[in-house]
């Protein structure tokens, strides 16, 4: 095996993993489709190992390629960290992948970048927004540095550490009778419909473990993908929803909803994820630190 890899391969690699096509990664790469694919080759015959499974006309990561990934990943993070180095202001350097899902992503991380901007005159910070299970995904194929989560994922190749909490709360229509009701009981609850987030969310993760088991009776009116759709479908009166007070704030505030005063703890941790094999740049490192001194 040829140790002469050099940089521009493992980009090419990386890009690939990304991608999962030779024409996507070579539109990145501003490079022709034919020179995106000799060093793929190159790479894969020094190395003396195919990288990818051809699937379909994607390129799917193999287990070799899984075992390059993450090398690939620090030499490239390092590379960049030669700037930190080198300058004399020490100002952070480097693109800054974020994932957080739906609360975190539209009601948090907004404030808590403007405020790291701030404190650290750093501005390179992608943001994807989705839910926890596509967050997760992300991060273990190396496309996220970091995942900011709602709910507690025990998954083999991430670290998870908590930096905040919300709280949740069962949401109705003025409309609806309970809403004159200055408490309820779970009984209160029996046969009624509900709006919920799709699979993966951690909305409906929180309730199912926590509101779902003290109902007997009860049914899935709608599953949505968006907060702003299941507020609106409980303001109609399309039934009960279960969401952060974070994300019911400003329709609670407009009198579109109102919050249900029910017998339960609906506390719920904040997360943050990396992958166990990340290399964790200086950049990454402020920025979970920060994380985790951030006051809302």
């Amino acid at each position: 095996m040829s140790s002469h890899i050099t940089l521009k391969q493992l980009r090419v690699f990386t890009i690939i993993t990304q991608l999962k096509t030779i024409t996507a990664a070579a539109d990145k790469l501003y490079l022709s489709k034919a020179a995106v694919s000799m060093t793929l080759s190159e790479l894969e015959k020094q190395l003396g190992h195919a990288l990818f499974d051809r699937v379909n006309n994607r390129l799917i990561l193999n287990q070799e390629g899984q075992k390059l990934l993450p090398f690939a990943d620090e030499l490239l993070h390092r590379l960049d960290d030669l700037d930190h180095v080198f300058n004399d202001q020490q100002t952070l350097s480097g693109q800054l992948h974020i994932g957080a899902s739906d609360t975190i992503g539209n009601q948090v991380v907004p404030y808590l970048l403007s405020q790291f901007r701030q404190q650290y005159q750093h501005y390179d910070q992608s943001l994807f927004i989705s839910n926890s299970a596509l967050i997760c995904q992300k991060l273990v194929d190396y496309e996220l540095d970091i995942g900011l989560i709602e709910g507690k994922t025990i998954h083999p190749q991430l670290m998870s550490q908590q930096f905040s909490q919300d709280e949740m709360c069962v949401i109705c229509s003025p409309a609806h009778p309970l809403a004159q009701q200055e408490k309820v009981a779970m009984t209160d609850f029996e046969q009624s419909e509900w709006i919920l987030r799709e699979a993966g969310s951690g909305s409906r993760e929180f309730f199912l473990r926590t509101v779902a088991p003290r109902i007997e009776q009860w049914h899935e009116a709608f599953e949505l993908n968006t907060t702003e759709a299941i507020i609106n479908c409980v303001s109609a009166n399309l039934g009960f929803a279960c969401l952060s007070k974070l994300a019911a704030h400003s329709a609670v505030a407009d009198g579109r909803v109102k919050i249900l005063n029910v017998p339960l703890d609906m506390k719920r941790r904040f997360w943050i994820l990396v992958h166990k094999e990340k290399y964790q740049s200086p950049l990454l490192k402020h920025f979970m630190e920060f994380c985790h001194h951030w006051d809302k």
